[in-house]
């Protein structure tokens, strides 16, 4: 390669498409789908059978789950994922003989989520805006731009509230013994919250990188 080429324009690290990004994070239908259905099915187990043989059917459901993806195309890896979930929280379960205690680490994670963002924006290091200036070289001075900085304000408050809301819901149905009702909130406040949060940093992080990278 002459130096030529190695300094053109085509040989530079493309930018990070953080609409696809997070598109592909989201999973859209099918993703909904690979997180929800294992969860559906292991409370309607409860329902019929024991703990220990709904944790299984559950798992059963997650390892077919990840087998159809993998067909697709998609990366074992990343399929893993439920899988790992749907047996961390089976494990809980099981340990503690309690079936409200399958949503235990959502729970908790939740209120880790919250924390963290919440930390960020205290310290005037928002988290999105950390994430987005790391997709973007770590070098950008973003927090001195005060639209900018006014936009991941805005984003990482969206993520704080679906963080937050998913722990108060969770939990208050957590101490009222409603497994039922867990699954449901776990669906309902799973992939749409999440993707109404997502447009919020879509939006900060478009913001961001006009003003920053015109």
């Amino acid at each position: 390669m002459t130096a030529t080429e190695a300094d053109s324009p085509q040989s530079e690290q493309q930018p990070v498409n953080v609409q696809q990004t997070l598109l592909d994070g989201l999973g859209g239908p099918m993703g909904m789908l690979y997180t929800t259905l294992p969860v559906v099915v292991f409370v309607t187990a409860t329902a019929f059978l024991p703990l220990t043989p709904s944790i299984g059917v559950a798992l059963a459901v997650a390892l077919a789950l990840t087998g159809f993806r993998v067909l697709r195309g998609e990366k074992l890896s990343s399929a893993l994922g439920g899988v790992l979930a749907i047996a961390a929280a089976g494990g809980v379960a099981a340990w503690t003989g309690s079936a409200k205690d399958f949503f235990l680490i959502g729970i908790w994670a939740s209120l880790a989520g919250a924390v963290v963002v919440l930390v960020s924006m205290l310290a005037g290091r928002p988290l999105t805006g950390v994430i987005w200036n790391l997709l973007h070289g770590g070098e950008n001075a973003w927090r001195q731009n005060r639209s900018a900085l006014r936009a991941h304000y805005l984003a990482s408050l969206a993520v704080l509230l679906v963080f937050a809301g998913r722990f108060v819901v969770k939990e208050w149905l957590y101490l009222a013994d409603s497994t039922g009702w867990l699954a449901f909130a776990k669906i309902a406040m799973g992939t749409p919250l999440t993707a109404l949060a997502a447009l919020v940093v879509l939006w900060a992080f478009r913001r961001t990188t006009k003003v920053l990278k015109p």
